[in-house]
């Protein structure tokens, strides 16, 4: 049974005829679903547009529905129930209010997807069960420039196309703690290899893993337009998509 099935089976049993629009149930068969949201309540990352777009294009190449929104109104239980996976893309600060928080908690403790992208990390603060979706929060970067990212696990579906010292431009995030002890660390930076970095020899920067029921993958990369352009950036976002939605 899908999560998108059985989300919508137990909304229905727990509110039944009081909901004015009911919750549709998927098909099995139904191609995986995925929710974009990009609202922000402080930095708006300028590339946002850009991933939107490379997520959407990976939909259509790789037979998956996408769906971009930045209403947090969407953050229903009758409307979750239409995803697989929802994507937190760039959000800042707090975008979601208590019934919105609600939703997205009971969606993924009935088997959905999370996929943060960069500043989903910098989002929903005051929020100790968001903290531990999304694995550690956000404490700040230097300026953008070149470094190298380590792949640590390479059989994950997001990484296993990456070489295993990985140069790129990107905004490098520091985090207010290191996730290793309650996730699957994927990536890590060499800050040798770049000016600013604050965590020392072991700095994740990419992890999974299943939380109350659930998927969660964060990745730190993403700050540019150009990022989402870069092919091995995208597959990336496709691997940790499928493995969120349980189909790789």
């Amino acid at each position: 049974m899908s999560v998108r099935r059985l989300f919508a089976n137990v909304l229905l049993l727990t509110v039944g005829t009081a909901l004015l629009v009911p919750a549709t149930p998927a098909q099995d068969s139904d191609p995986v679903s995925i929710l974009v949201f990009s609202k922000t309540n402080g930095y708006r990352h300028a590339s946002i547009h850009a991933g939107i777009d490379a997520l959407k294009e990976l939909g259509d190449k790789h037979g998956l529905r996408v769906e971009a929104t930045e209403d947090s109104t969407t953050f229903r239980p009758d409307r979750l129930a239409e995803f697989n996976v929802v994507v937190f893309l760039n959000t800042t600060g707090n975008v979601l209010g208590p019934a919105g928080e609600e939703a997205l908690r009971t969606f993924v403790e009935h088997g959905g997807g999370f996929v943060g992208v960069h500043a989903a990390s910098d989002t929903e603060y005051h929020w100790p069960w968001y903290g531990r979706l999304v694995g550690a929060y956000f404490d700040g970067h230097p300026e953008v420039q070149e470094g190298t990212v380590r792949v640590e696990r390479q059989s994950h579906p997001s990484t296993q196309m990456l070489p295993s010292k990985w140069p790129r431009r990107d905004e490098w995030y520091d985090f207010r703690s290191n996730p290793r002890d309650s996730v699957q660390v994927l990536l890590t930076l060499d800050e040798s290899t770049y000016e600013g970095g604050t965590m020392g020899n072991d700095h994740p920067i990419a992890w999974y893993h299943k939380i109350d029921g659930g998927r969660a993958w964060y990745t730190a990369l993403g700050h540019t337009k150009a990022s989402y352009r870069a092919p091995l950036f995208r597959q990336h976002l496709l691997g940790g998509l499928r493995w969120a939605a349980g189909t790789d």
